[in-house]
Protein backbone atom coordinates (compact mmCIF):
# COMPACT_ATOMS: atom_id res chain seq x y z
CA UNK A 1 0.00 0.00 0.00
CA UNK A 2 2.81 2.57 0.81
CA UNK A 3 4.68 1.98 -2.40
CA UNK A 4 1.52 2.49 -4.47
CA UNK A 5 0.53 5.90 -2.58
CA UNK A 6 4.31 7.01 -3.19
CA UNK A 7 3.95 5.99 -7.25
CA UNK A 8 0.81 7.87 -7.27
CA UNK A 9 2.27 10.95 -5.26
CA UNK A 10 5.02 10.54 -8.52
CA UNK A 11 2.15 11.28 -10.82
CA UNK A 12 0.44 14.08 -8.86
CA UNK A 13 1.25 17.36 -10.80
CA UNK A 14 -0.07 18.96 -7.09
CA UNK A 15 2.57 17.41 -4.65
CA UNK A 16 5.13 18.17 -7.36
CA UNK A 17 4.83 22.18 -7.24
CA UNK A 18 4.08 21.83 -4.06
CA UNK A 19 6.61 19.73 -2.67
CA UNK A 20 9.89 21.05 -3.68
CA UNK A 21 9.04 23.72 -1.64
CA UNK A 22 9.16 21.94 1.96
CA UNK A 23 12.26 22.09 3.19
CA UNK A 24 12.42 18.89 4.95
CA UNK A 25 11.73 17.00 1.59
CA UNK A 26 14.54 19.41 0.07
CA UNK A 27 16.71 18.17 3.28
CA UNK A 28 15.54 14.11 2.47
CA UNK A 29 16.72 14.35 -0.69
CA UNK A 30 20.04 15.65 -1.00
CA UNK A 31 20.57 11.99 0.40
CA UNK A 32 20.16 10.74 -2.90
CA UNK A 33 21.45 13.87 -5.12
CA UNK A 34 24.64 16.28 -4.37
CA UNK A 35 22.73 19.20 -5.94
CA UNK A 36 20.50 19.96 -8.65
CA UNK A 37 23.59 21.47 -11.49
CA UNK A 38 25.97 19.73 -13.43
CA UNK A 39 28.98 21.24 -11.64
CA UNK A 40 27.76 18.99 -8.57
CA UNK A 41 26.82 16.27 -10.04
CA UNK A 42 30.67 16.26 -11.39
CA UNK A 43 32.13 17.18 -8.15
CA UNK A 44 30.50 14.32 -6.59
CA UNK A 45 31.89 11.72 -9.31
CA UNK A 46 35.11 13.07 -8.95
CA UNK A 47 34.99 12.66 -4.72
CA UNK A 48 33.87 8.51 -6.14
CA UNK A 49 37.18 8.28 -7.81
CA UNK A 50 39.74 7.52 -4.80
CA UNK A 51 37.16 4.82 -4.08
CA UNK A 52 37.36 2.52 -7.38
CA UNK A 53 33.79 3.69 -8.05
CA UNK A 54 32.66 5.73 -11.33
CA UNK A 55 29.78 6.86 -12.22
CA UNK A 56 26.89 7.23 -14.62
CA UNK A 57 24.73 10.70 -14.96
CA UNK A 58 21.49 12.08 -15.74
CA UNK A 59 19.99 15.22 -15.84
CA UNK A 60 16.15 14.41 -14.08
CA UNK A 61 12.83 15.05 -16.53
CA UNK A 62 10.99 13.24 -18.51
CA UNK A 63 7.72 14.07 -20.97
CA UNK A 64 8.80 17.10 -22.17
CA UNK A 65 6.01 19.27 -24.47
CA UNK A 66 8.29 21.49 -26.45
CA UNK A 67 10.64 20.83 -28.22
CA UNK A 68 12.86 24.19 -27.57
CA UNK A 69 13.28 22.34 -24.29
CA UNK A 70 13.70 18.43 -25.96
CA UNK A 71 16.91 20.74 -27.91
CA UNK A 72 17.92 22.08 -24.84
CA UNK A 73 18.14 18.65 -23.49
CA UNK A 74 20.40 17.01 -25.79
CA UNK A 75 22.74 20.38 -26.50
CA UNK A 76 22.96 19.97 -22.46
CA UNK A 77 24.53 16.37 -22.71
CA UNK A 78 26.50 16.79 -26.00
CA UNK A 79 28.59 19.64 -23.72
CA UNK A 80 28.11 17.28 -20.57
CA UNK A 81 30.37 14.59 -22.44
CA UNK A 82 32.81 16.96 -24.11
CA UNK A 83 33.59 18.24 -20.29
CA UNK A 84 34.00 15.01 -18.83
CA UNK A 85 36.21 14.01 -21.89
CA UNK A 86 38.23 16.57 -21.12
CA UNK A 87 38.49 16.08 -17.31
CA UNK A 88 39.14 12.32 -18.50
CA UNK A 89 37.18 10.55 -15.89
CA UNK A 90 34.91 7.59 -15.81
CA UNK A 91 31.24 9.12 -16.16
CA UNK A 92 28.57 7.75 -18.85
CA UNK A 93 25.35 9.48 -19.47
CA UNK A 94 21.98 8.07 -19.48
CA UNK A 95 19.10 9.17 -21.11
CA UNK A 96 15.17 9.09 -21.21
CA UNK A 97 14.00 9.47 -24.74
CA UNK A 98 10.70 11.43 -23.36
CA UNK A 99 12.84 13.80 -22.20
CA UNK A 100 13.95 14.38 -25.87
CA UNK A 101 10.95 15.09 -27.29
CA UNK A 102 9.64 11.30 -27.83
CA UNK A 103 6.34 12.30 -27.30
CA UNK A 104 6.09 15.29 -29.52
CA UNK A 105 7.99 14.17 -32.61
CA UNK A 106 10.01 10.82 -32.75
CA UNK A 107 12.09 11.71 -35.79
CA UNK A 108 13.31 14.31 -33.86
CA UNK A 109 13.76 13.14 -30.92
CA UNK A 110 15.71 10.17 -32.55
CA UNK A 111 17.90 13.02 -34.02
CA UNK A 112 18.42 14.11 -30.54
CA UNK A 113 19.71 10.58 -29.64
CA UNK A 114 22.18 10.16 -32.31
CA UNK A 115 23.78 13.43 -31.66
CA UNK A 116 24.26 12.85 -28.07
CA UNK A 117 25.45 8.91 -28.98
CA UNK A 118 27.65 10.29 -31.96
CA UNK A 119 29.46 12.63 -29.00
CA UNK A 120 29.82 9.85 -26.98
CA UNK A 121 31.55 7.65 -29.38
CA UNK A 122 33.95 10.36 -30.26
CA UNK A 123 35.01 10.41 -26.66
CA UNK A 124 35.14 7.06 -26.12
CA UNK A 125 32.13 7.47 -23.93
CA UNK A 126 29.09 5.15 -23.72
CA UNK A 127 25.35 5.82 -23.53
CA UNK A 128 22.76 4.12 -21.84
CA UNK A 129 19.01 4.86 -22.61
CA UNK A 130 16.49 4.70 -19.97
CA UNK A 131 13.44 2.54 -19.65
CA UNK A 132 10.37 4.38 -18.97
CA UNK A 133 6.82 3.30 -18.45
CA UNK A 134 5.73 -0.13 -20.53
CA UNK A 135 3.80 1.80 -22.88
CA UNK A 136 7.22 2.95 -23.75
CA UNK A 137 9.12 -0.16 -24.23
CA UNK A 138 9.00 -0.95 -27.82
CA UNK A 139 9.71 2.23 -29.36
CA UNK A 140 12.85 2.60 -26.47
CA UNK A 141 13.90 -0.94 -27.71
CA UNK A 142 13.23 0.25 -31.28
CA UNK A 143 15.40 3.37 -30.94
CA UNK A 144 18.85 1.33 -29.41
CA UNK A 145 18.61 -1.51 -31.98
CA UNK A 146 18.87 1.81 -34.40
CA UNK A 147 21.69 3.47 -32.13
CA UNK A 148 23.85 0.01 -31.91
CA UNK A 149 23.99 -0.21 -35.74
CA UNK A 150 26.18 2.50 -35.90
CA UNK A 151 27.62 2.81 -32.11
CA UNK A 152 29.10 -0.08 -30.44
CA UNK A 153 28.41 1.45 -27.60
CA UNK A 154 25.00 1.91 -26.24
CA UNK A 155 22.74 0.45 -23.45
CA UNK A 156 19.35 0.09 -22.64
CA UNK A 157 17.57 -0.03 -19.03
CA UNK A 158 15.42 -3.60 -18.45
CA UNK A 159 12.72 -3.98 -15.93
CA UNK A 160 12.54 -7.36 -14.25
CA UNK A 161 9.02 -6.48 -12.59
CA UNK A 162 7.47 -6.27 -16.28
CA UNK A 163 6.09 -9.83 -17.59
CA UNK A 164 7.84 -9.17 -20.86
CA UNK A 165 11.34 -8.44 -19.62
CA UNK A 166 12.39 -12.04 -20.59
CA UNK A 167 11.68 -11.63 -24.48
CA UNK A 168 12.92 -8.09 -24.35
CA UNK A 169 16.37 -9.53 -22.73
CA UNK A 170 16.81 -11.78 -25.68
CA UNK A 171 16.17 -9.15 -28.08
CA UNK A 172 18.75 -6.71 -26.88
CA UNK A 173 21.02 -10.22 -26.39
CA UNK A 174 21.12 -10.26 -30.48
CA UNK A 175 21.80 -6.64 -31.12
CA UNK A 176 24.90 -6.96 -28.68
CA UNK A 177 23.96 -3.92 -26.68
CA UNK A 178 24.43 -3.18 -22.96
CA UNK A 179 21.64 -4.30 -20.72
CA UNK A 180 21.00 -2.42 -16.82
CA UNK A 181 18.78 -4.70 -15.38
CA UNK A 182 16.81 -2.70 -12.56
CA UNK A 183 13.58 -3.91 -10.61
CA UNK A 184 10.99 -1.32 -12.13
CA UNK A 185 9.22 1.66 -10.12
CA UNK A 186 6.17 2.96 -11.88
CA UNK A 187 2.58 1.98 -11.22
CA UNK A 188 1.42 -0.45 -14.02
CA UNK A 189 -1.49 -2.46 -13.77
CA UNK A 190 -0.86 -6.37 -13.05
CA UNK A 191 -1.12 -7.72 -15.99
CA UNK A 192 1.87 -6.40 -17.67
CA UNK A 193 3.90 -6.13 -14.12
CA UNK A 194 4.69 -8.51 -10.90
CA UNK A 195 3.41 -6.94 -8.07
CA UNK A 196 4.55 -9.52 -5.19
CA UNK A 197 7.78 -8.63 -4.56
CA UNK A 198 8.99 -12.38 -4.17
CA UNK A 199 7.84 -12.41 -7.84
CA UNK A 200 10.08 -9.45 -8.53
CA UNK A 201 13.04 -10.62 -7.03
CA UNK A 202 12.41 -14.12 -9.03
CA UNK A 203 12.71 -12.62 -12.12
CA UNK A 204 15.02 -10.19 -11.73
CA UNK A 205 17.37 -13.33 -10.65
CA UNK A 206 16.53 -15.67 -13.57
CA UNK A 207 17.56 -12.60 -15.99
CA UNK A 208 20.12 -11.80 -14.41
CA UNK A 209 21.45 -15.67 -14.64
CA UNK A 210 20.73 -15.22 -18.38
CA UNK A 211 22.61 -11.89 -18.46
CA UNK A 212 25.84 -13.18 -17.23
CA UNK A 213 26.34 -16.14 -19.33
CA UNK A 214 24.63 -14.61 -22.54
CA UNK A 215 25.86 -11.13 -22.25
CA UNK A 216 29.47 -12.15 -21.39
CA UNK A 217 32.57 -10.61 -23.46
CA UNK A 218 30.22 -9.67 -26.46
CA UNK A 219 31.13 -6.78 -28.84
CA UNK A 220 29.54 -2.97 -26.68
CA UNK A 221 27.00 -5.75 -24.94
CA UNK A 222 27.66 -5.00 -21.04
CA UNK A 223 25.74 -7.02 -18.41
CA UNK A 224 24.73 -4.49 -15.73
CA UNK A 225 22.88 -5.02 -12.16
CA UNK A 226 20.78 -2.27 -11.13
CA UNK A 227 20.12 -3.02 -7.41
CA UNK A 228 20.75 -2.32 -3.84
CA UNK A 229 19.11 -5.70 -2.46
CA UNK A 230 22.23 -7.67 -1.22
CA UNK A 231 20.64 -10.59 -1.29
CA UNK A 232 20.17 -10.68 -4.98
CA UNK A 233 23.91 -9.17 -5.29
CA UNK A 234 25.18 -12.17 -3.28
CA UNK A 235 23.29 -14.23 -5.06
CA UNK A 236 24.81 -12.59 -8.99
CA UNK A 237 27.94 -12.58 -7.64
CA UNK A 238 27.70 -16.72 -6.42
CA UNK A 239 26.38 -17.69 -9.93
CA UNK A 240 29.29 -15.88 -11.60
CA UNK A 241 31.64 -17.88 -9.54
CA UNK A 242 29.89 -21.08 -10.60
CA UNK A 243 30.14 -20.19 -14.31
CA UNK A 244 33.82 -19.41 -14.10
CA UNK A 245 32.53 -15.50 -14.95
CA UNK A 246 35.28 -13.27 -12.95
CA UNK A 247 34.47 -9.82 -11.07
CA UNK A 248 34.90 -7.11 -13.93
CA UNK A 249 33.27 -8.82 -16.34
CA UNK A 250 30.00 -7.51 -15.01
CA UNK A 251 28.72 -4.55 -13.61
CA UNK A 252 26.69 -3.42 -10.90
CA UNK A 253 24.94 0.28 -10.68
CA UNK A 254 23.89 1.79 -7.74
CA UNK A 255 22.32 5.02 -6.73
CA UNK A 256 24.33 8.01 -5.10
CA UNK A 257 23.55 7.68 -1.21
CA UNK A 258 22.03 4.27 -1.07
CA UNK A 259 24.14 1.08 0.22
CA UNK A 260 27.29 3.41 0.63
CA UNK A 261 28.72 0.42 2.43
CA UNK A 262 27.81 -1.95 0.53
CA UNK A 263 29.49 0.19 -2.84
CA UNK A 264 32.95 0.36 -1.08
CA UNK A 265 32.68 -3.49 -0.21
CA UNK A 266 32.29 -4.44 -3.90
CA UNK A 267 34.74 -2.29 -5.80
CA UNK A 268 37.43 -3.66 -2.89
CA UNK A 269 36.33 -6.95 -3.57
CA UNK A 270 37.31 -6.51 -7.29
CA UNK A 271 33.49 -5.82 -8.49
CA UNK A 272 32.78 -3.17 -10.98
CA UNK A 273 30.85 0.27 -9.38
CA UNK A 274 29.34 3.04 -10.73
CA UNK A 275 27.08 5.57 -8.76
CA UNK A 276 24.26 6.74 -10.67
CA UNK A 277 24.19 10.26 -10.01
CA UNK A 278 20.87 12.33 -10.59
CA UNK A 279 20.45 16.08 -10.85
CA UNK A 280 17.98 18.77 -12.04
CA UNK A 281 15.66 20.86 -11.11
CA UNK A 282 12.79 17.87 -12.16
CA UNK A 283 13.65 15.86 -8.82
CA UNK A 284 10.03 15.38 -7.20
CA UNK A 285 8.50 12.28 -9.06
CA UNK A 286 11.88 10.55 -9.58
CA UNK A 287 12.53 11.17 -5.55
CA UNK A 288 8.97 9.56 -4.80
CA UNK A 289 9.68 6.72 -7.49
CA UNK A 290 13.20 6.08 -4.99
CA UNK A 291 11.46 5.94 -1.82
CA UNK A 292 8.81 3.37 -3.67
CA UNK A 293 11.32 1.06 -4.66
CA UNK A 294 12.28 1.14 -0.61
CA UNK A 295 9.31 2.07 1.69
CA UNK A 296 11.52 1.79 4.29
CA UNK A 297 13.25 5.05 3.38
CA UNK A 298 9.76 7.02 4.14
CA UNK A 299 11.47 6.54 7.95
CA UNK A 300 14.29 9.22 6.80
CA UNK A 301 11.85 11.78 5.58
CA UNK A 302 9.99 11.80 8.67
CA UNK A 303 13.43 11.87 10.77
CA UNK A 304 13.87 14.48 8.35
CA UNK A 305 11.16 16.87 8.78
CA UNK A 306 11.92 16.97 12.89
CA UNK A 307 15.80 17.74 11.82
CA UNK A 308 16.85 21.47 12.63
Amino acid sequence: MVRTLLLKASESRWLRERGVRAPFVRRAVSRFMPGETFDEMLRAAQELRPHGLDAVFTRLGENVGDLREAKAVADHYVDAIGRIEALRIGCEPSIKLTQLGLDIDRGRAREYAREITARAHAAGNYVWVDMEQSHYVDVTLDFVEGLKRDFPNVGVCLQAYLRRTAADLERMIRAEAGVRLVKGAYREPAAVAFSDKREVDASYLALSKTMLVRLHGQNGARAVFGTHDTKLIADICSHARAQGIEPGSYEFHMLYGIQRAEQARLAKAGERVRVLIAYGTYWFPWYMRRLAERPANVWFVVKSAFAR
